[in-house]
Order: structure tokens, then sequence, then C-alpha cells
């Protein structure tokens, strides 16, 4: 079976490479032939995790070659797309290209058509308000980051909607024991998310000042997004990633309560968990399923709750390993490439043949 999987970005785009490119030694080796084209490249994604403007030129031919690899794609047996084809473009383009012929595969990992529903321009709205909604429907299966996707879809009147959550490769992500360090209050991410750390700026100077705990901050990108706040900065690779986790006491996800929010998937906890550690995350969207208060770690809403959990944590080095431990063991149930590759194999078979 062949399958023309249409990424948003190359490999250094966090969604594609987890949505995406990760689950490829899967899928050849269930004997699907996988051929990626992504829209934007990595020196598009570099120059957005910087801050640099983009240039126009780079941005048109990524839309040519896109419309050149649907074109050229037609003996294939499957697309499977991540999003939508073309953003900022209304449906009624997108489907002269897509046809009917060939079977689709939509998946998502946030709530992308908030950018164009809750757009503040009318004309956006008007235009682009509801064209996510006619690709759920329209596609063979829908598949689904969290339930709040995954509600969208059904009232938008997707036949067919798969749950599979964002997920590490346990093999790669393992636990260490930690030494008798500095109190490390770990969080990664890229420069996008970033500013959400603001919303616990008090929480994060009042633990420190109490417990002389050290702020780790890994991919925030070269804008700090706390002067003032001391930290250590590094940036994000795939190669240093776990071992950064690893250096972690405890790992963090603050997240502002609004629509868009409610669509993320919450990643970042399941990379803390998989490497063993206590999580602090907003009760937003996803956290509310992946942290079991108490027992994973903790949701916390305001500055209160943070400094509590973050001082309950770093006083008790053994509900640290209990929670970490069983952080873990719910992601070796529900949120590893192990346990979800087969049912993503599952999906995109049935999809084709069906």
């Amino acid at each position: 079976m062949q399958v023309l999987a249409l990424t948003r970005y190359g490999s250094l785009g966090s969604s594609s490479r987890v949505r995406f490119y990760q689950y490829l030694p899967s899928l050849a080796a269930s004997g699907l032939e996988i051929r990626v084209a992504p829209l934007l490249g990595n020196d598009y994604v570099r120059n957005l995790y910087s801050g640099k403007r983009q240039p126009v030129f780079p941005v048109l031919l990524a839309y040519i070659r896109r419309v050149a690899s649907l074109l050229a794609g037609r003996h294939f047996d499957l697309l499977w797309v991540e999003k939508e084809l073309f953003p900022w473009i209304p449906y009624r383009v997108e489907s002269l290209l897509l046809g009917r012929r060939i079977p689709c595969v939509v998946d998502y990992d946030d709530a992308v058509f908030h950018r164009y529903d809750r757009h503040k321009s009318p004309l956006v709205r008007a235009l682009l308000g509801k064209k996510i909604d006619t690709l759920m429907r329209r596609a063979k299966t829908v598949v689904a980051g969290n339930q709040y996707l995954a509600d969208r879809a059904s009232s938008a009147g997707a036949t067919k909607i798969e749950y599979l959550p964002s997920v590490v490769d346990t093999d790669r992500y393992t636990t260490r024991q930690k030494t008798a360090e500095q109190f490390r209050i770990g969080w990664i991410g890229s420069p996008v998310t970033a500013p959400f750390l603001g919303l616990i700026r008090d929480a994060l100077e009042e633990t420190a000042r109490k417990t002389g705990a050290r702020l780790v901050l890994v991919g925030a990108g070269d804008r700090d997004p706390l002067p003032g706040v001391g930290k250590e900065l590094h940036p994000w690779s795939e190669d240093s990633e776990v071992a950064h986790i690893q250096s972690f006491n405890v790992g963090i996800m603050p997240l502002p309560d609004r629509t868009f929010e409610q669509g993320k998937c919450g990643y970042k906890l399941i990379q803390y968990m998989a490497c063993g550690l206590p999580v602090i995350a907003s009760p937003v969207g996803a956290n509310k399923r992946i942290v079991e208060q108490g027992t994973t770690g903790f949701l916390a809403s305001n500055t209160t709750e943070w400094v509590e959990a973050l001082v309950k944590l770093y006083k008790d080095a053994d509900m640290r390993a209990a929670l970490g431990k069983a952080g873990r063991r719910k992601v070796e149930r529900e949120y590893c490439l192990q346990v979800t590759a087969p049912r993503l194999v599952k999906i995109l078979t049935e999809a084709a043949v069906d």
C-alpha cells in the first residue's frame, strides 16, 4: 500500500515530527510505503523558532511544490494529511486538487480551526471559518490527538474519528536516577509556547526564594521569556532533549485556558513522565486527562497552587520518585509509540481499503 504523507513541516517541526516522522520506521516495517512531502521545510521552521520574518518567495514556492506533489501523487492509495493542504487557502481550492478518487486521512494535534473561526477579520471568518469542518466531514478518517479535537470532528459531521494521542518512543525516553543536586524545575518546548511561562512567573520566583530551586528551559529560543528570573537556557535538539529532561526533578507545563489551547495534546507532559518525572500542569485540555492528581503529578490553577506543588515536590524525594514511576507506567500503557504504532497502521490500512 502506497501512502502520500502531506506534512505541514519538515522533521524539525515538532507537530510533524511527533505525529508523522517518528512513525515512519514502524509503518515501513508493516509493509506500508510512505512518501513524505512536507509543505514547509526545515529552513522555514528555523526562521519560525528564531522569530525571523518569513520571506514570501520560499513560501510561495512551497505551495507550488505541494500542488506538484498532489498532481504527481494520483497513483497513491491514500493521502495522509497534517491539518490541511494549504493554510489560509479556502477549501474550494483544496477540493479541486484532492479530487474524489484517493481516500484521505487528516490528522489534528491542535485546534487549527480556531485560527480561522475565531479570527478578528470578518473576511477570514467568512472565507475560512468552516474550512477545517469541511475537510473533517469529507475525509475518510479524522485522527484526533485529544477529545476536544475529536468533539469538533464529530460536530463537523466526520464519518469516522480515531483518537490517537501524541506519544514518545519509550526506547529513547528512559528514566535515570537523579543525584542529590540543586532542585531543578524543567520545561521543554519551542519559542512559540515559551511565553506561557510568564503565567507562572510569580510562582517560580517565590519557589526559588523558598527552596533555591533552579529553572531550566530547553528550546525557549533566543528571546528570554522570563527576563530577570535566574535560569539555565539550552537550545533544543533531538539528540539532547532526553538527556536534558533526565536532568530535571520536575517537569512543568503552564497553559492559558483559551479555546486554541484546549486543543493542545500535552506532549511535553508525556516527555517528562516517560523519563520518570513528576509533573505540574495547568488544568487545560488534554492536561486534565494526562495528569492524575496526586498520582502522576499535580494540576495547578493559580500561583498558590503552583507554589504548593513545587515546594511539596522539593521537600519530598520519595513522593517525586513515586509520582515519576506512576507517570512512566501510564506512558507505557497509553502514550508510547509501541502502543500507538499498530493502531496507526490499522487506521491507515482500513482507510485505504474500506
